[in-house]
């Protein structure tokens, strides 16, 4: 089955037209891999699918996002970054020996219609469950780790949650960076969620988030919501986690351009 696989002409002249024929005809392909963007699962005999790559000074990394999620491209990083997206990737695609301290957010930027209005909102999922700095048990403490930061916890989506001060979302060149927390001892904010590369959103979110200079994030314990396709598709998820008392909330403010 042809793959459906996007190689642009930036890569192309990168990896040269021999690698690039090699890619589109499957030959170094995987057929499923983890997408360098959202880290959920993808599939390049089911969906289309972009080569990305990482580009360090002395090292070049390719890499495979959904279409959806990111263009096809060349990314100029450090040799820092690049060793730590390696060592990142590796464990990520691991033998599911990963510790939770380990799990990955999977991150998903949708719109949400409240009380006739659409709000930028962004959908937080780990890819495992996240136990407590220090503990070794099995149980999962994600949602009360946040509800102990200042999220509130929701039963339904009915009205835009308040305001948690000393966390924002990152937005620069039209492009989401990162989810920022209030740094120890009131010191400079941290990043609590950092983008491997920076995420496209639509005009229409980026519009959103530009009128009400908030965004809203939704999250949820692994399992809860899942990959979504459609906006209305996560919407129900979203519904059907807060109905099952699976869903914190908070309006973040928006930092960056």
């Amino acid at each position: 089955m042809p793959r459906m696989l996007d190689v642009s002409d930036a890569v192309r002249a990168e990896i040269g037209d021999e690698e690039a024929d090699r890619l589109l005809a499957g030959d170094n392909t995987p057929g499923s891999y983890d997408c360098t963007s959202c880290r959920t699962p993808g599939d390049s005999e089911q969906e289309r699918t972009s080569t990305v790559l990482f580009v360090g000074e002395e090292t070049a990394v390719l890499a495979f996002a959904h279409a959806t999620c990111l263009p096809s491209q060349v990314v100029q990083v450090t040799e820092e970054q690049l060793q730590g997206a390696v060592r990142s990737i590796t464990a990520h695609q691991g033998a599911g020996t990963a510790v939770p301290e380990q799990a990955v957010l999977g991150v998903t930027s949708g719109l949400v219609l409240i009380a006739g209005e659409l709000h930028p909102a962004l959908v937080v999922e780990p890819t495992a469950p996240i136990a407590r700095p220090g503990t070794t048990g099995i149980g999962d403490d994600f949602l009360p780790l946040l509800i102990e930061q200042g999220f509130m916890p929701l039963t339904a989506i009915e009205s835009v949650p308040p305001v948690l001060h000393g966390w924002s979302v990152l937005l620069a060149v039209g492009q989401l960076h990162a989810v920022l927390q209030p740094g120890a001892n009131g010191g400079q904010p941290v990043a609590w969620w950092q983008a491997h590369q920076p995420l496209q959103v639509t005009d229409g979110w980026r519009a959103a988030a530009n009128k009400h200079q908030q965004v809203l994030m939704f999250a949820a314990p692994v399992g809860s919501i899942g990959r979504q396709p459609r906006e209305d598709l996560l919407r129900e998820a979203l519904d059907r986690a807060a109905a099952n008392g699976k869903l914190v909330a908070a309006a973040l403010p928006l930092a960056g351009i």
